[in-house]
């Protein structure tokens, strides 16, 4: 079984064992919530740890806006990061590859690689990488600031990571159904687009709560804002933004674009007067944004897509593509 831990294991496992208190941590480990915030004299350092292995061909590409944009998502300007590179085999050719790949994307995002760990584990199949993000804000916007009223803005779009993993992973696939060699070429270049720090930068500035869907796509990361606010969700799926690259190649494969991995879009939660001004200032600066549902109060927490209920957490639907 591949992916994230369920709720309840973390809950039982995980989160009541986390060393020395201090209070200066504002927020430490909760579901939902994927950066720590810790108060630092006049300002907030946040943090958050990110692995990535199966996007084989772009993993150091992917592995760096991935990490960087909890912190962003966090209301924070990612300034540093560590990288911890595990190889399957003494390869240097293969680790030229990924430190080119950290250094452009480092370069890309605006962050310094400050340090990490290099190491071969013969154990593994293809390269692992652990990266730790670091930034500092002056206002730590959390997972589970939703508040009942407020208006859900969606930024970039569904499956925009996934829809790249799956023009490269599987692109033999997906030509084979009848994806044409444009539209794959065209998603591909979708790895260039996975950071979400120019959003949250705006968004940040009226935000009660910001999440960067992962794993189990649109539907887990609002599922977590939800599980994270304790409040109910309610989104409407056609006035969820899906790019006609994503439908070909979630229709080819049979997969939803909302439930594959979606680093690349960045769920907002903002009070009802602040929408507008909120969504203008987005699209003024280039970035797709649309306004997809509402916050609402209920217990217990959920996602409620088109009246389908999601309490649990949702198992990536590529997950299945790499096991067959």
């Amino acid at each position: 079984m591949v992916g994230k831990l369920p709720p309840d294991e973390l809950r039982g496992h995980v989160f009541g064992r986390t060393g020395a208190a201090d209070e200066r941590v504002l927020q430490g480990p909760a579901y939902g919530e994927d950066a720590a915030a810790i108060a630092l004299g006049d300002g907030i350092l946040t943090v958050s740890s990110d692995p990535i292995s199966l996007a084989a061909e772009r993993v150091g590409t992917l592995g760096v806006p991935v990490a960087c944009n909890d912190v962003a998502a966090s209301g924070a300007d990612p300034a540093w990061l560590t990288v911890v590179v595990f190889l399957p085999e003494d390869d240097s050719a293969v680790l030229e590859v990924i430190s080119e790949q950290l250094h452009e994307a480092a370069l890309d995002v605006g962050v310094a690689i400050v340090g990490g760990h290099t190491e071969y584990n013969p154990e593994l199949s293809r390269p692992l990488l652990s990266l730790t993000a670091m930034g500092l804000t002056e206002r730590f916007v959390p997972t589970g600031g939703a508040e009942p009223g407020d208006r859900v803005i969606l930024t970039g779009g569904a499956g925009i990571e996934g829809t790249a993993i799956l023009a490269s992973d599987f692109r033999e696939e997906a030509r084979a159904r009848g994806v044409s060699e444009e539209t794959l070429d065209d998603a591909v270049g979708f790895f260039d687009e996975i950071s979400v720090a120019p959003a949250a930068r705006v968004l940040r500035e009226t935000a009660t709560a910001m999440h960067d869907p992962t794993e189990g796509g649109l539907v887990d990361g609002l599922l977590e804002l939800a599980s994270a606010s304790g409040a109910v969700v309610a989104v409407e799926r056609d006035r969820i933004p899906v790019r006609e690259e994503t439908r070909a190649l979630c229709d080819a494969v049979d997969v939803d674009p909302l439930r594959i991995f979606g680093s690349g879009a960045l769920v907002g939660t903002v009070p009802p007067d602040d929408v507008d001004a909120t969504l203008d200032a987005l699209r003024g600066t280039g970035i797709v944004a649309a306004e997809i549902g509402e916050v609402k109060a209920g217990d217990p927490a959920a996602l409620v897509l088109n009246g389908e209920r999601f309490e649990s957490p949702v198992r990536d639907e590529l997950y299945g593509l790499w096991e067959n």
